[in-house]
């Protein structure tokens, strides 16, 4: 069987394990929900009307990219061998970068270059598509005039179209959540594992690969092949963010959360145990800025006087009280940056 009949018998394995879990019922609330917040939400460009021209053929080429990059750059790759694991840019990246607070591209385009805190320095969004490659996916960087790179950069300029330069659009960064006023509890979140997330991303967090080891349906939360140490989504606050929007996958939609603000921050205090789970180690340094570090980010040193395993876990509010007091910098709500 050659690879490409692989591949579209792997989607079509992701599409009956979804639509196998999947009600007609859940179907109409979705509906329902999408036609509620269109005019609330920043609505991307339908890509049913892409241009037929160059620049359309690399947007379309760069969407297939982000919904099926171990296909083509990943440790089997059409086109390079990039990626250090089978991940796609859509397994965390949801919808292919379109879903509201599901880790989406909506203003990226528009809002780079920019200061990047964990490097303390201006990137491009060439040098920050790369920078996805090396920690989430344990990868080396793609030449930054690749064809890939180039075709990544467009699909996202056009799902920006008519977002001002620098600016925000309502969905694009992560969900609001109100913090406990205790530490996250780990052990509270293994059973919020077991009980909500198990069944997708395995018994061990080692995910649901397809039938012929191409991608996963769903992505590994911790082990060899999961994101690195130091990643953006190995901060408790950034995964619980996202947790609370987006999952369990068929039960959670970003208006009609299945997990509670606690329920999520729980949960991803326990897949981001490093005590509990191995999982690669980044081996760049983060934040050489130490006054701007994420606050939920958990190795020092820090310009507070709170322990590094209270800036993982909380309670985060006495943190965040204390920076504002002797105007430290506030660092922890960001998406795709």
């Amino acid at each position: 069987m050659n690879f490409l009949v692989r591949i579209i018998l792997s989607v079509l394995f992701a599409g009956l394990v979804y639509t196998s879990c999947t009600s007609s019922d859940e179907n109409i609330a979705a509906e329902q929900e999408n036609k509620n917040s269109k005019d609330t939400l920043f609505t991307p460009p339908d890509t049913n009307n892409i241009p037929n021209d160059e620049f359309g053929e690399m947007v379309r080429y760069g969407k297939e990219l982000i919904n099926n990059t171990a296909y083509y750059i990943g440790p089997n790759g059409i086109k390079g061998k990039y990626l250090g694991n089978k991940m796609n840019c859509s397994n965390c990246h949801l919808d292919g970068g379109t879903r509201p607070y599901g880790l989406n591209y909506f203003s990226s385009h528009a809002r780079y270059p920019q200061y990047r805190a964990r490097e303390n320095r201006i990137l491009t969004l060439a040098e920050r598509i790369n920078n996805c490659v090396e920690r989430p996916h344990n990868g080396k960087p793609l030449p930054l005039d690749s064809k890939e790179i180039v075709a990544m950069t467009c699909y996202m300029k056009w799902l920006a179209t008519n977002i001002p330069t620098g600016q925000r659009v309502p969905g694009d960064d992560g969900i609001e959540l109100a913090y406990p006023n205790r530490a996250a509890d780990y052990n509270k979140g293994r059973v919020i594992y077991e009980q909500h997330c198990r069944e997708c991303h395995g018994k061990n967090g080692e995910g649901l690969m397809d039938p012929f080891g191409v991608t996963y349906s769903y992505p590994p939360l911790w082990g060899k092949d999961a994101y690195q140490r130091g990643s953006s989504m190995h901060r408790v606050l950034k995964a619980a963010r996202f947790i609370k929007a987006n999952m369990p996958k068929l039960k959670a939609t970003w208006s009609k959360p299945f997990l509670t603000d606690e329920e999520a921050i729980d949960v991803a205090a326990f897949i981001n145990n490093d005590s509990l789970h191995e999982r690669p180690v980044t081996p760049v340094a983060g934040y050489p800025n130490i006054n701007v570090k994420s606050i939920d980010y958990d190795e020092g040193p820090y310009t507070d006087t709170f322990s590094a395993y209270q800036h993982k876990y909380g309670p985060y509010q006495p943190i965040i009280d204390y920076r504002k007091k002797n105007g430290l910098p506030v660092k922890f709500r960001h998406s795709y940056q």
